[in-house]
């Protein structure tokens, strides 16, 4: 019999891609999620081989139900996308740490042996280290900037797993992901802007192209399909109490990104520096030899990842949905 995992916020973006790629893996999946930001259309393939608990993360008693007979638990649910953590940072706070402990207690009220927890590279902020091994002081730099609900909430969302998780699991991960991008990964996060952008100057015929900051700002991108492959490695053959980050260590400009993305859209973008925003982070890049020492490394290019992601938006441009969480 298959064994059966529960995959918290598989309507999202990474979340989907491990729903089916789990179905593909010979699992029996359950997912949970809202579809208030989650999107059942995106294992719409595999829909037939998955159950779907439509609740809310922070439902104990609903996640109860949904746990039953699970052998792991993997915790992606949250408010992701850089605009939401401005906009609406109360209910990022919210479904992060509610979720975290829900699931937490769930987990061990239905015997659970497993949990995995997502939490984020935004846990350091402004890393000291470059490129930034998983050892390093996670950082806080100032509560008033609504930019942190996000990474404060995966700070605390780390401590539940580890110290609720202490004594209750057999096995307890985080991962930390660094910049995941691929195809319908929703409308809020620098790739799908700066295509829909790209998309838009090439249409127009005018190649002007404001940023925020002077493009100098560098983050490593990591295609989804490697990322779920990390995911993975780590639960099979990683450690218990363990953190490792899942990423690419190439470190790209953000002005380089936008070129590339020009290149591949057919337009020659004039890239304008702008103001960044208040919090914004000067550079970003995953050490990965944690992962590396499990036999896990990427292996799509940023090019082919990004020619991918393109061709997505591209073909689905009209989809941009109302919805102002997406």
């Amino acid at each position: 019999m298959a064994e059966r995992v529960v995959i918290t916020g598989g309507g999202g973006f990474i979340g989907a891609y491990l729903v089916k790629r789990m179905v593909a893996d010979g699992w029996d999946v359950a997912v949970v999620d809202t579809m208030v930001r989650g999107d059942a259309s995106r294992f719409a393939e595999v829909a037939d081989d998955v159950e779907l608990f439509t609740c809310d993360v922070r439902d104990q008693q609903a996640l109860e139900r949904a746990f039953k007979g699970a052998t792991v638990v993997m915790h992606l649910a949250a408010i992701n996308g850089t605009e939401n953590f401005y906009k609406q940072p109360e209910l990022v706070l919210d479904v992060g740490l509610r979720g975290a402990l829900a699931v937490v207690d769930a987990g061990r009220a239905a015997g659970v042996p497993d949990l995995v927890v997502a939490s984020t590279a935004e846990v350091y902020q402004t890393p000291a280290v470059i490129p930034t091994p998983e050892t390093i002081p996670l950082m806080l730099p100032d509560s008033l900037n609504p930019r942190y609900s996000y990474g404060g909430s995966k700070i605390v969302s780390e401590l539940i797993a580890f110290n609720y998780g202490r004594d209750h699991y057999r096995q307890v991960q985080v991962f930390r992901p660094h910049n995941v991008f691929g195809p319908n990964m929703g409308w809020k996060h620098v790739e799908p802007q700066f295509i829909m952008r790209a998309l838009a100057a090439r249409d127009a015929g005018d190649g002007t192209f404001p940023i925020q900051g002077d493009g100098t700002e560098t983050r490593s991108f990591c295609y989804v399909d490697d990322v779920v492959q990390g995911i993975l490695t780590m639960y099979e053959k990683g450690g218990h109490r363990e953190i490792y980050h899942i990423g690419s260590d190439e470190e790209v400009s953000i002005r380089d990104l936008a070129a590339r993305i020009g290149k591949i859209v057919g337009i020659d973008l004039d890239i304008q520096a702008g103001e960044l925003q208040q919090g914004g982070t000067k550079r970003r890049c995953a050490d990965i030899t944690k992962m590396r020492a499990l036999g896990w490394s990427p292996t799509v290019s940023l090019d082919d990842g990004l020619e991918r992601t393109v061709a997505w938006y591209a073909e689905n441009r009209d989809a941009k949905p109302a919805n102002d969480l997406m």
